[in-house]
């Protein structure tokens, strides 16, 4: 049975078999353009998310989840349209079914020893805006 619902999502679309509730392979469509190992790296993190969200939902007494907060640093190689995506598909016939992702996206940050200053790193330009050195530190 095919998933349905694309929301302009990415990769490849996966497919669960009948009696199964297990994504069990993933073949290409034409609507999800990106390799199968951006979806895979997402699916991976969202299966791990829905591990930790169950145990904090016990540690609580929670029984249903309405959103989950995720702050995602701008280098972490994680695409948050693939990964809405795998969540969704993770939580699909779970208590947490239609649970809501929100991400925020933490902008990478530097500090230049030189001149003393913290500054928002742009489009990967490693150079301190104030002064003009290349021997900055990521924070």
């Amino acid at each position: 049975m095919v998933i349905e619902g694309h929301s302009g999502g990415y990769g490849y679309l996966p497919f669960r078999s009948k009696g199964s509730g297990a994504v069990c392979f993933w073949r290409p469509c034409a609507l999800y353009p990106l390799p199968c190992t951006v979806i895979m790296h997402e699916m991976s993190i969202a299966q791990s998310l829905i591990e930790i969200l169950r145990e904090e939902m016990e540690k609580h007494g929670a029984k249903t989840l309405r959103t989950a907060h995720l702050r995602i640093g701008q280098l972490s190689a994680i695409v948050p349209e693939a990964l809405s995506f795998c969540f969704q598909v993770v939580t699909d016939g779970t208590e947490m079914e239609g649970a809501k992702l929100v991400m925020d996206i933490i902008p990478l940050q530097g500090y230049c020893p030189a001149c003393q200053k913290e500054f928002e790193i742009k489009e990967y330009h490693f150079v301190c805006p104030f002064c003009g050195t290349t021997k900055i530190e990521t924070i």
